[in-house]
């Protein structure tokens, strides 16, 4: 083999040594790069600084994490908002949608899963279920919710958990602002030059899910998101089925809230509006 050839094969195997290397970067520190709990650990804010009364709770799973969570009653409510938030922060950057949900006649329940704000233990999928499924006891259980007059709103990685939870209770609907198809086809995005849809050990199916649920839905996603691609939001509309509703939103993945233009939230009250019981 002349120098040429030498040196050709020395550059590839550079390549495949650091290719090699950034796929399992991305599988052994995935946790790293799916959650972000230390965006906010400080629990800066309370409904009280929008005015709401509220009730500080600490919600202990059936592993012994303690979580976190504000109740937000609201008189003669028309029925009660589970938020299941995104993937950073902590329940004290979510203040204005729990203010607009408590604005359009709904008591708030808002916890932050286990290793953020000032819950115990370690993010992880089992974990985020198990703190799902926590909660949604405590309002049907120790609050004596009827299921069909609890909604779940989840937010990007929370819409993951609120579909999941949606899927084996009966929620009178749910609502998906920003959310992913899936955990390894966010990756296949991302990293579109890895085998990152096999690497990905995290499923969050969000789609799946989507299979299962029988309760009304509603999608909202903006085109200009940035992180999330808007393909993901048409297919999970694809997904579910009816009734279900579609909510273009306008902006990136963290300046699209739903709460941001009183347009949106039209659409979001009559969604509610039109499917959840009242007494």
């Amino acid at each position: 083999m002349d120098g040429t050839g030498k040196m050709i094969w020395s550059l590839l195997g550079v390549l495949g040594l650091a290719y090699g290397g950034m796929a399992a970067l991305l599988f052994f520190f995935q946790g790293k790069l799916l959650y972000y709990p230390e965006l906010g650990r400080e629990v800066h804010a309370t409904p009280r600084d929008h005015g709401l009364a509220y009730e500080s709770l600490s919600l202990l799973t059936p592993d012994n994490e303690r979580l976190d969570a504000w109740f937000v009653p609201k008189e003669q409510a028309r029925a009660s908002v589970l938020i299941l938030h995104g993937n950073a922060g902590n329940i004290s950057h979510r203040l204005d949608t729990i203010a607009m949900f408590h604005r359009l006649g709904y008591s708030v329940l808002i916890f932050d899963y286990r290793g953020y704000g000032r819950s115990t233990g370690q993010p992880s999928e089992a974990g985020l279920y198990r703190d799902a499924q926590t909660a949604w006891e405590y309002l049907t259980r120790q609050r004596g919710l009827p299921p069909g007059r609890i909604i779940l709103f989840g937010e990007s990685l929370g819409g993951a958990v609120a579909a999941w939870l949606a899927a084996r209770e009966h929620p009178g609907a749910l609502v998906l602002s920003s959310v992913f198809i899936s955990v390894p086809e966010m990756a296949a995005d991302l990293y579109p030059w890895l085998p990152a849809r096999w690497l990905a050990r995290p499923r969050y199916d969000t789609r799946a899910a989507l299979a299962e649920i029988t309760c009304p839905v509603l999608i909202a996603h903006s085109p200009a998101d940035e992180i999330i691609p808007f393909h993901h939001g048409q297919a999970l509309f694809i997904a579910a089925a009816e009734p279900k509703v579609f909510l273009p939103l306008a902006g990136g993945h963290n300046d699209g809230f739903i709460f941001m233009r009183s347009e949106w939230v039209d659409i979001l009250a009559d969604f509610l509006r039109r499917h959840i019981k009242q007494d």
